[in-house]
């Protein structure tokens, strides 16, 4: 990075550089006119040289303000170009939640209101599959107005007790549907001392964990194992959700957090495609990163890292 910040010197130097030589040669003329005055045309051509070399540099410095200025333009410009697509993007998410709202209530109400006969297995699965999709796309909608809302929304920060938060979090996912076939385990430590508090919104860090073990739960069989464990490195606390289900193909890797993807394992799954979207969105902005690694065949660890300051 220091080289680009010494390029603009380095060029408004190169601009200088025909001026320089001029006054050089001008120089030389006239200390050459003194010690000769044969040389009195010399003189003249070291005056050429230093107009030369003037209009030289004042054309490289005016091209080279203009080539910056343009430059600099250009970079506002796309930068506004971005800030209008993500309020578009925002205004877009937030308009679909509130038309989709509604209806789907409605729908979800005259579902729950319908007389059918229970005895019927076929309009028994017709109707549950009508009731499933219809809970999905509530489910999406309010995802996506959620994504919107974390790129304005003020975070409310306190001093989060992440051993506290990690227990909630294990608990509320030991109730979900198949947890109790998973090995669901909680790892913090408590010796010599426990993990330090974060600085940060409490419902969010919350939110983002519970996708995570939500997501290792939903893609991991009967029996495998799903493991919650933090712990302190350095300025970081660490968080990592570890499974032993069957794992990310790696052509897959690099688009687990776009929004509304689905890998090909995902398929008979339910899921909006939308809630590591919301795990990145919320450590984003906590200042942390996100990651991943797997194996196929063998399974997935998340990690988190957040920043803090223990006393």
């Amino acid at each position: 990075m220091r080289w680009k910040r010494a390029l603009p010197l380095a060029a408004w130097t190169g601009a200088a550089l025909p001026a320089l030589a001029g006054t050089a040669v001008k120089l030389l003329a006239i200390l050459e006119q003194i010690r000769n005055p044969m040389l009195y045309l010399r003189g003249d051509l070291g005056t050429i040289a230093l107009l030369l070399g003037g209009l030289m540099s004042a054309w490289l410095a005016s091209s080279l303000w203009l080539w910056r200025r343009a430059e600099n333009i250009g970079r506002t410009a796309r930068a506004e170009t971005r800030k209008k697509a993500a309020r578009d993007r925002r205004r877009f998410l937030q308009r679909l939640d509130h038309e989709l709202k509604n209806p789907l209530t409605a729908i979800r109400a005259g579902l729950a209101n319908l007389g059918w006969d229970s005895s019927d297995a076929e309009q028994k699965a017709v109707i549950e599959s009508v009731e499933a999709q219809t809970l999905r796309l509530s489910r999406l909608a309010a995802d996506l107005r959620k994504l919107a809302d974390l790129e304005t929304r003020p975070l409310e920060r306190s001093q989060v007790d992440l051993t506290a938060m990690l227990q909630e979090v294990a608990d509320v996912a030991r109730e979900l549907p198949g947890a109790d076939a998973r090995h669901i385990s909680l790892a913090v430590p408590q010796a010599p001392w426990p993990l330090p508090t974060i600085d940060g919104d409490a419902d969010l860090l919350f939110l983002a964990i519970h996708n995570l073990v939500s997501n290792a739960i939903k893609f991991t069989a009967p029996e495998d194992t799903v493991e919650i464990r933090a712990f302190e490195d350095g300025s970081l606390v660490v968080i990592e959700v570890a499974d032993t289900g069957s794992g990310i193909p790696p052509e897959e890797i690099p688009h687990v957090w776009e929004e509304l993807y689905r890998g090909q394992r995902a398929r008979g799954i339910p899921g909006s495609g939308l809630g590591l979207a919301l795990v990145r969105a919320i450590i984003d902005r906590h200042q942390g990163t996100t990651s991943l690694r797997s194996r196929l065949d063998q399974g997935t660890v998340f990690t988190v890292r957040l920043p803090h300051q223990r006393d």
